[in-house]
C-alpha cells in the first residue's frame, strides 16, 4: 500500500455491485450498437454523398466521406489513447474512478445527443460530435474495465466479464429495435417517408438511454477506490510516476509484454470490423438500411451467445486456447468478405462475425484481468489495456482509410485486416508456448 493513502474496503462479489457493474455495458452499448455501427454510419453516408460524389468538404479540405469517417475516429480514439494514462493514473492517486468514469459518460451521451443537428448543411458539427461521442464511449471504458479486478474474485472475472457483454449487447439490440421501427415505419411516429427526424431522433434516445441506465451504476459502485490522499501531493507529477512505474513492470513481464503485443493487432481488426462494417456494405455492396440495419442486429443477438460460448470454451481449453480458437475464425471470414459480391454473403460474414466478436472481446479483457500482478493499482493497468486497445483502433482505422484513399476501394482494407489478426495470432502461439514450456518445466 502506498504511503498516505486510505483504502476504502470493498468486498469483491457483492451482487448489488456486481449487477450495477454490469447495468454500465446496458448502458453504452447502445452508441456502439446505434452510433457506431448501424444508424449512424448509414446516416452519415447518406448526408455525405451526393449521387456518384463521394467528396465532402471538411473545413474547406476535400476528402472522400469514408476516409473522413475512417480518420475522424481514429482521432477520437487518439484523443482517448494520449489522455487516459494521465486520467487514469490520477483517477488511482485520488481514488476517484468512478468521477472520471461519469465525466466521460456525460461528454459522450451528450454529443450523441448533439448528432440530431448533423444535417448537409452542418458537416463539421457532425463529425466533430460523433468523434466526441467517440471520446467518451472510449474514455469512459478505461474506468469501467479497471473496475473488474476491483468487484469480482478471478474465478469469476470471466463469467462476470461476458455477462457485462451479454447484457450490453441485449440493451443495445432493445434500443435499436426501437430506432429500427422508428426509420423502417416512420408513419406510425407522424413522419414523412423521405424525412430524416427518425435517424436523428435515434441519436437523441441514445443520449437519454446512456445517461439513464447509467445513473443505476453509478449509485451503487464505490465511490473511492484504492487512493483518497491524506496529504497534499502533487497529483500530477504521482500520477505519471505511477504510470511509469506499472510500465516497468508490464515491460519486465514477458507473458504481459507479449501478450499486450498480440492484443495489438486483435484488436486492430476487431475494432476496424465493427467501426466500419456498416460503411462497407453500404458503399462496396450497395445495401440499404433495410438489410444493413437488421443484419448487424442479428450479430448483436449471435453476439450474446458468443459471449457465453468463448466463455465455457475457455473454462475447458483455457483462456489463450480459446482466444486462439476466435482469431483463426476471424481470419478465414475476413478473408470470405473479401470476396463478396451480394447480401447473401455479407449475411452469412455478419452471423459468424457475431459468434466471435462478443467471445473475443470479453476473453481478451478477463484474460489481462488473470495476468496482473497483485496491486491495487488497477486503474493504470488497465490504462495500458485501454491505450493498446485504442492506439490499435487508431492503427486499425487510419490504415483502412488510407488503403482505401490510394487503392479506391474498401475490399482492399479488408484484406489489410485479415494480415492484422495472423500478425496477433502469432504472438498468442509465442505465448502459448512459454506457458506450456512453464509447466513442463515445473512438473520436471
Amino acid at each position: 500500500m502506498n504511503k498516505g493513502i486510505q483504502t476504502t474496503s470493498i468486498v469483491k462479489g457483492d451482487p448489488k455491485v456486481v449487477r450495477a457493474w454490469v447495468m454500465y455495458d446496458w448502458a453504452n452499448s447502445v452508441y456502439q450498437l446505434t452510433i457506431a455501427s448501424t444508424i449512424f454510419p448509414i446516416y452519415y453516408n447518406t448526408v455525405t454523398r451526393h449521387g456518384n460524389d463521394f467528396m465532402v468538404s471538411f473545413f474547406g479540405w476535400k476528402v472522400v466521406n469514408t476516409v473522413l469517417y475512417s480518420w475522424a475516429i481514429s482521432a477520437a480514439y487518439l484523443i482517448v489513447a494520449l489522455g487516459s494514462p494521465l486520467f487514469s493514473s490520477m483517477a488511482d492517486f485520488t481514488g476517484r474512478r468512478k468521477g472520471f468514469m461519469r465525466a466521460f459518460t456525460w461528454i459522450g451521451a451528450v454529443s450523441c445527443g448533439a448528432l440530431y443537428f448533423f444535417d448537409p448543411q452542418h458537416i463539421e458539427l457532425g463529425v466533430i460530435a460523433f468523434t466526441l461521442g467517440t471520446v467518451g464511449y472510449g474514455g469512459s471504458i478505461v474506468f469501467y474495465n479497471s473496475f473488474l479486478p476491483v468487484i469480482a474474485v478471478p474465478e469469476d472475472q470471466d463469467r462476470i466479464s461476458a455477462r457485462g457483454y451479454s447484457m450490453g449487447y441485449l440493451g443495445g439490440v432493445i434500443l435499436l429495435l426501437f430506432n429500427l421501427l422508428m426509420i423502417m415505419k416512420p408513419g406510425l411516429f407522424g413522419f414523412d417517408a423521405e424525412s430524416s427526424q427518425p435517424a436523428r431522433i435515434s441519436f437523441v434516445t441514445v443520449c437519454i438511454w446512456w445517461i439513464g441506465f447509467s445513473t443505476m451504476t453509478f449509485r451503487k459502485l464505490p465511490k473511492y477506490t484504492f487512493g483518497k490522499r491524506l496529504h497534499k501531493e502533487n497529483v500530477l507529477t504521482n500520477g505519471y510516476k505511477e504510470l511509469r512505474m506499472v510500465f516497468t513492470q508490464v515491460r519486465g513481464s514477458y507473458r504481459l509484454s507479449v501478450y499486450l503485443l498480440g492484443f495489438f493487432f486483435i484488436m486492430m481488426g476487431i475494432l476496424t470490423t465493427m467501426f466500419m462494417a456498416a460503411t462497407f456494405g453500404e458503399k462496396e455492396l450497395g445495401l440499404k438500411e433495410g438489410v444493413l440495419i437488421p443484419t448487424i442486429l442479428v450479430i448483436q443477438l449471435v453476439a450474446m451467445f458468443g459471449a457465453w460460448f468463448f466463455a465455457k470454451l475457455s473454462g475447458k481449453i483455457g483462456n489463450l486456447k480459446a482466444l486462439i480458437v476466435s482469431v483463426v475464425i476471424w481470419i478465414f471470414v475476413c478473408i470470405y468478405a473479401f470476396t463478396i459480391r451480394q447480401a447473401a454473403g455479407f449475411i452469412v460474414a455478419a452471423f459468424v462475425i457475431g459468434i466471435v466478436m462478443g467471445g473475443s472481446q470479453s476473453l481478451a479483457r478477463s484474460t489481462y484481468s488473470k495476468m496482473l500482478p497483485e496491486t491495487t493499482d488497477h486503474t493504470s493497468f488497465f490504462s495500458f489495456y485501454d491505450v493498446t486497445e485504442k492506439l490499435a483502433t487508431v492503427a486499425g482505422t487510419f490504415s483502412f482509410g488510407i488503403i482505401e484513399a490510394i487503392t479506391g476501394s474498401m475490399r482492399y482494407s479488408v484484406l489489410a485486416i485479415t494480415v492484422f489478426f495472423g500478425i496477433g495470432l502469432v504472438f498468442l502461439i509465442l505465448l502459448l508456448n512459454a506457458k506450456e514450456k512453464d509447466k513442463g518445466s515445473k512438473e520436471g
